[in-house]
């Protein structure tokens, strides 16, 4: 067995962390927990900002959070799960993109740093206190880097393009809260 570094130590935390907030914030989307408003508000209200259909994008992104962000909180298949889970961040930062940076303002700044850490975790990988050390990083090969970006990449321009478009159809962005 080999010794751990601080490396390691680092990266473990920074997995947990991170994907601890990502499975936080999906399960919201998905089943309603810790406050979140599960498929059916989560749906309508992905419905009012251009996301459409509304509860198939709020499965899709539940599930790019939630799962991307177990994996990554496991080490597990990490290129694959940070790609995920920066997708996923990618299309919730163009919802705040009107509203500038900042997240006190209602910005993308949120959800620029969740997708920068995971998409920046996926590329230095998971360390060696990690699901995919023990499994012999078959699922963390450096092949798959590219490859799941450039997949993940593709899939999220379609589908926040398809939603920009939306939006510029019908005039104008929707609040993005019910004050």
């Amino acid at each position: 067995m080999t010794s751990f570094d601080r490396r390691d130590l680092g990266l473990l935390l920074l997995r947990a962390g991170t994907g601890g907030v990502l499975v936080a914030h999906g399960t919201q989307k998905l089943f309603g927990w810790f406050g979140g408003h599960g498929l059916e508000g989560t749906g309508q209200w992905m419905e009012s900002i251009g996301y459409s259909p509304g509860k198939a994008s709020a499965t899709m992104a539940g599930a790019a959070e939630a799962g991307g962000g177990l994996l990554l909180a496991l080490g597990l298949a990490t290129p694959a799960a940070g790609a995920a889970a920066a997708g996923a961040m990618a299309g919730a930062a163009a919802v705040h993109a009107p509203q500038g940076f900042f997240a006190q303002s209602g910005g993308y700044e949120y959800a620029a740093s969740l997708g920068l850490t995971a998409a920046s975790l996926a590329v230095t990988g998971p360390g060696r206190i990690s699901l995919d050390n023990l499994f012999g990083h078959a699922f963390n090969k450096d092949w798959m880097v590219p490859a799941v970006f450039a997949a993940v990449g593709a899939a999220t321009a379609y589908v926040v393009g398809s939603r920009n478009r939306r939006v510029k159809r019908q005039g104008e962005q929707q609040p993005l809260f019910e004050g």
